[in-house]
């Protein structure tokens, strides 16, 4: 370390920061969520989305603080992303085994999560820089709707102010991840696009 240069923060330092200790939050719930859906009871279904909820929260509240007191981290920038795919498989791959969704749809799901998470890697690796599609950030809305659905599973009597219809939320979760499944496909062709783009630009520097 050179003279007057910033000391370099250890990891066990990083993990005590608010930011990441919401990070280690959202993955410490991940095995409630899941115990909860095995009791597949409605009130089991309803702390699970809680839960759920919970931890959807503390994803979008620890990048805000990270940015806002500075406390952006290697160890943040490792494990908030991997936390959200954990919660994301999770939930999935048991919402399959209790046959809430069929277990195609979430082999393709989660193919293109660790293809465009490899591919990233590699950009990562490469020192390219390839910017996020907005069709991914749409995706991943519908994609935690979509799962809240699959986890209140229930029929419930919804009222709509001017009429009350009954609302299936495990089919509705089913038709909002199947929605989020083209912006998928679309964010990850852009993606692809976006790392070609970069390669050709480097080789022609």
């Amino acid at each position: 370390m050179t003279p007057g240069s910033p000391r370099r923060r250890s990891l066990v330092d990083e993990a005590k920061k608010l930011p990441n200790i919401l990070t280690f939050l959202r993955i410490a719930l991940i095995p409630p969520v899941m115990w909860l859906m095995l009791e597949q009871t409605p009130i089991g279904n309803f702390f699970a989305t809680i839960l759920f909820a919970v931890a959807a929260i503390t994803d979008w509240l620890d990048g805000w603080l990270a940015r806002r007191q500075g406390l952006e981290s290697v160890l943040g920038k490792f494990l908030d992303p991997l936390a959200d795919k954990l919660i994301v498989t999770a939930v999935l791959v048991l919402a399959a085994e209790l046959g809430r969704i069929p277990g195609w749809f979430v082999v393709l799901l989660l193919s293109r999560e660790l293809t465009i998470t490899g591919l990233r890697a590699i950009a990562s690796t490469e020192g390219l820089s390839i910017d996020v599609a907005q069709s991914g950030k749409l995706k991943t809305a519908l994609q935690l709707i979509g799962l809240v659905g699959l986890l209140i599973h229930e029929r419930y009597l919804v009222d709509f102010v001017f009429t009350a219809e009954v609302v299936d939320f495990n089919a509705m979760g089913t038709v909002l991840l199947a929605i989020s499944m083209v912006f998928s496909l679309a964010s990850a062709f852009t993606y692809f696009r976006g790392f070609g783009r970069a390669l050709s630009t480097r080789a022609h520097e």
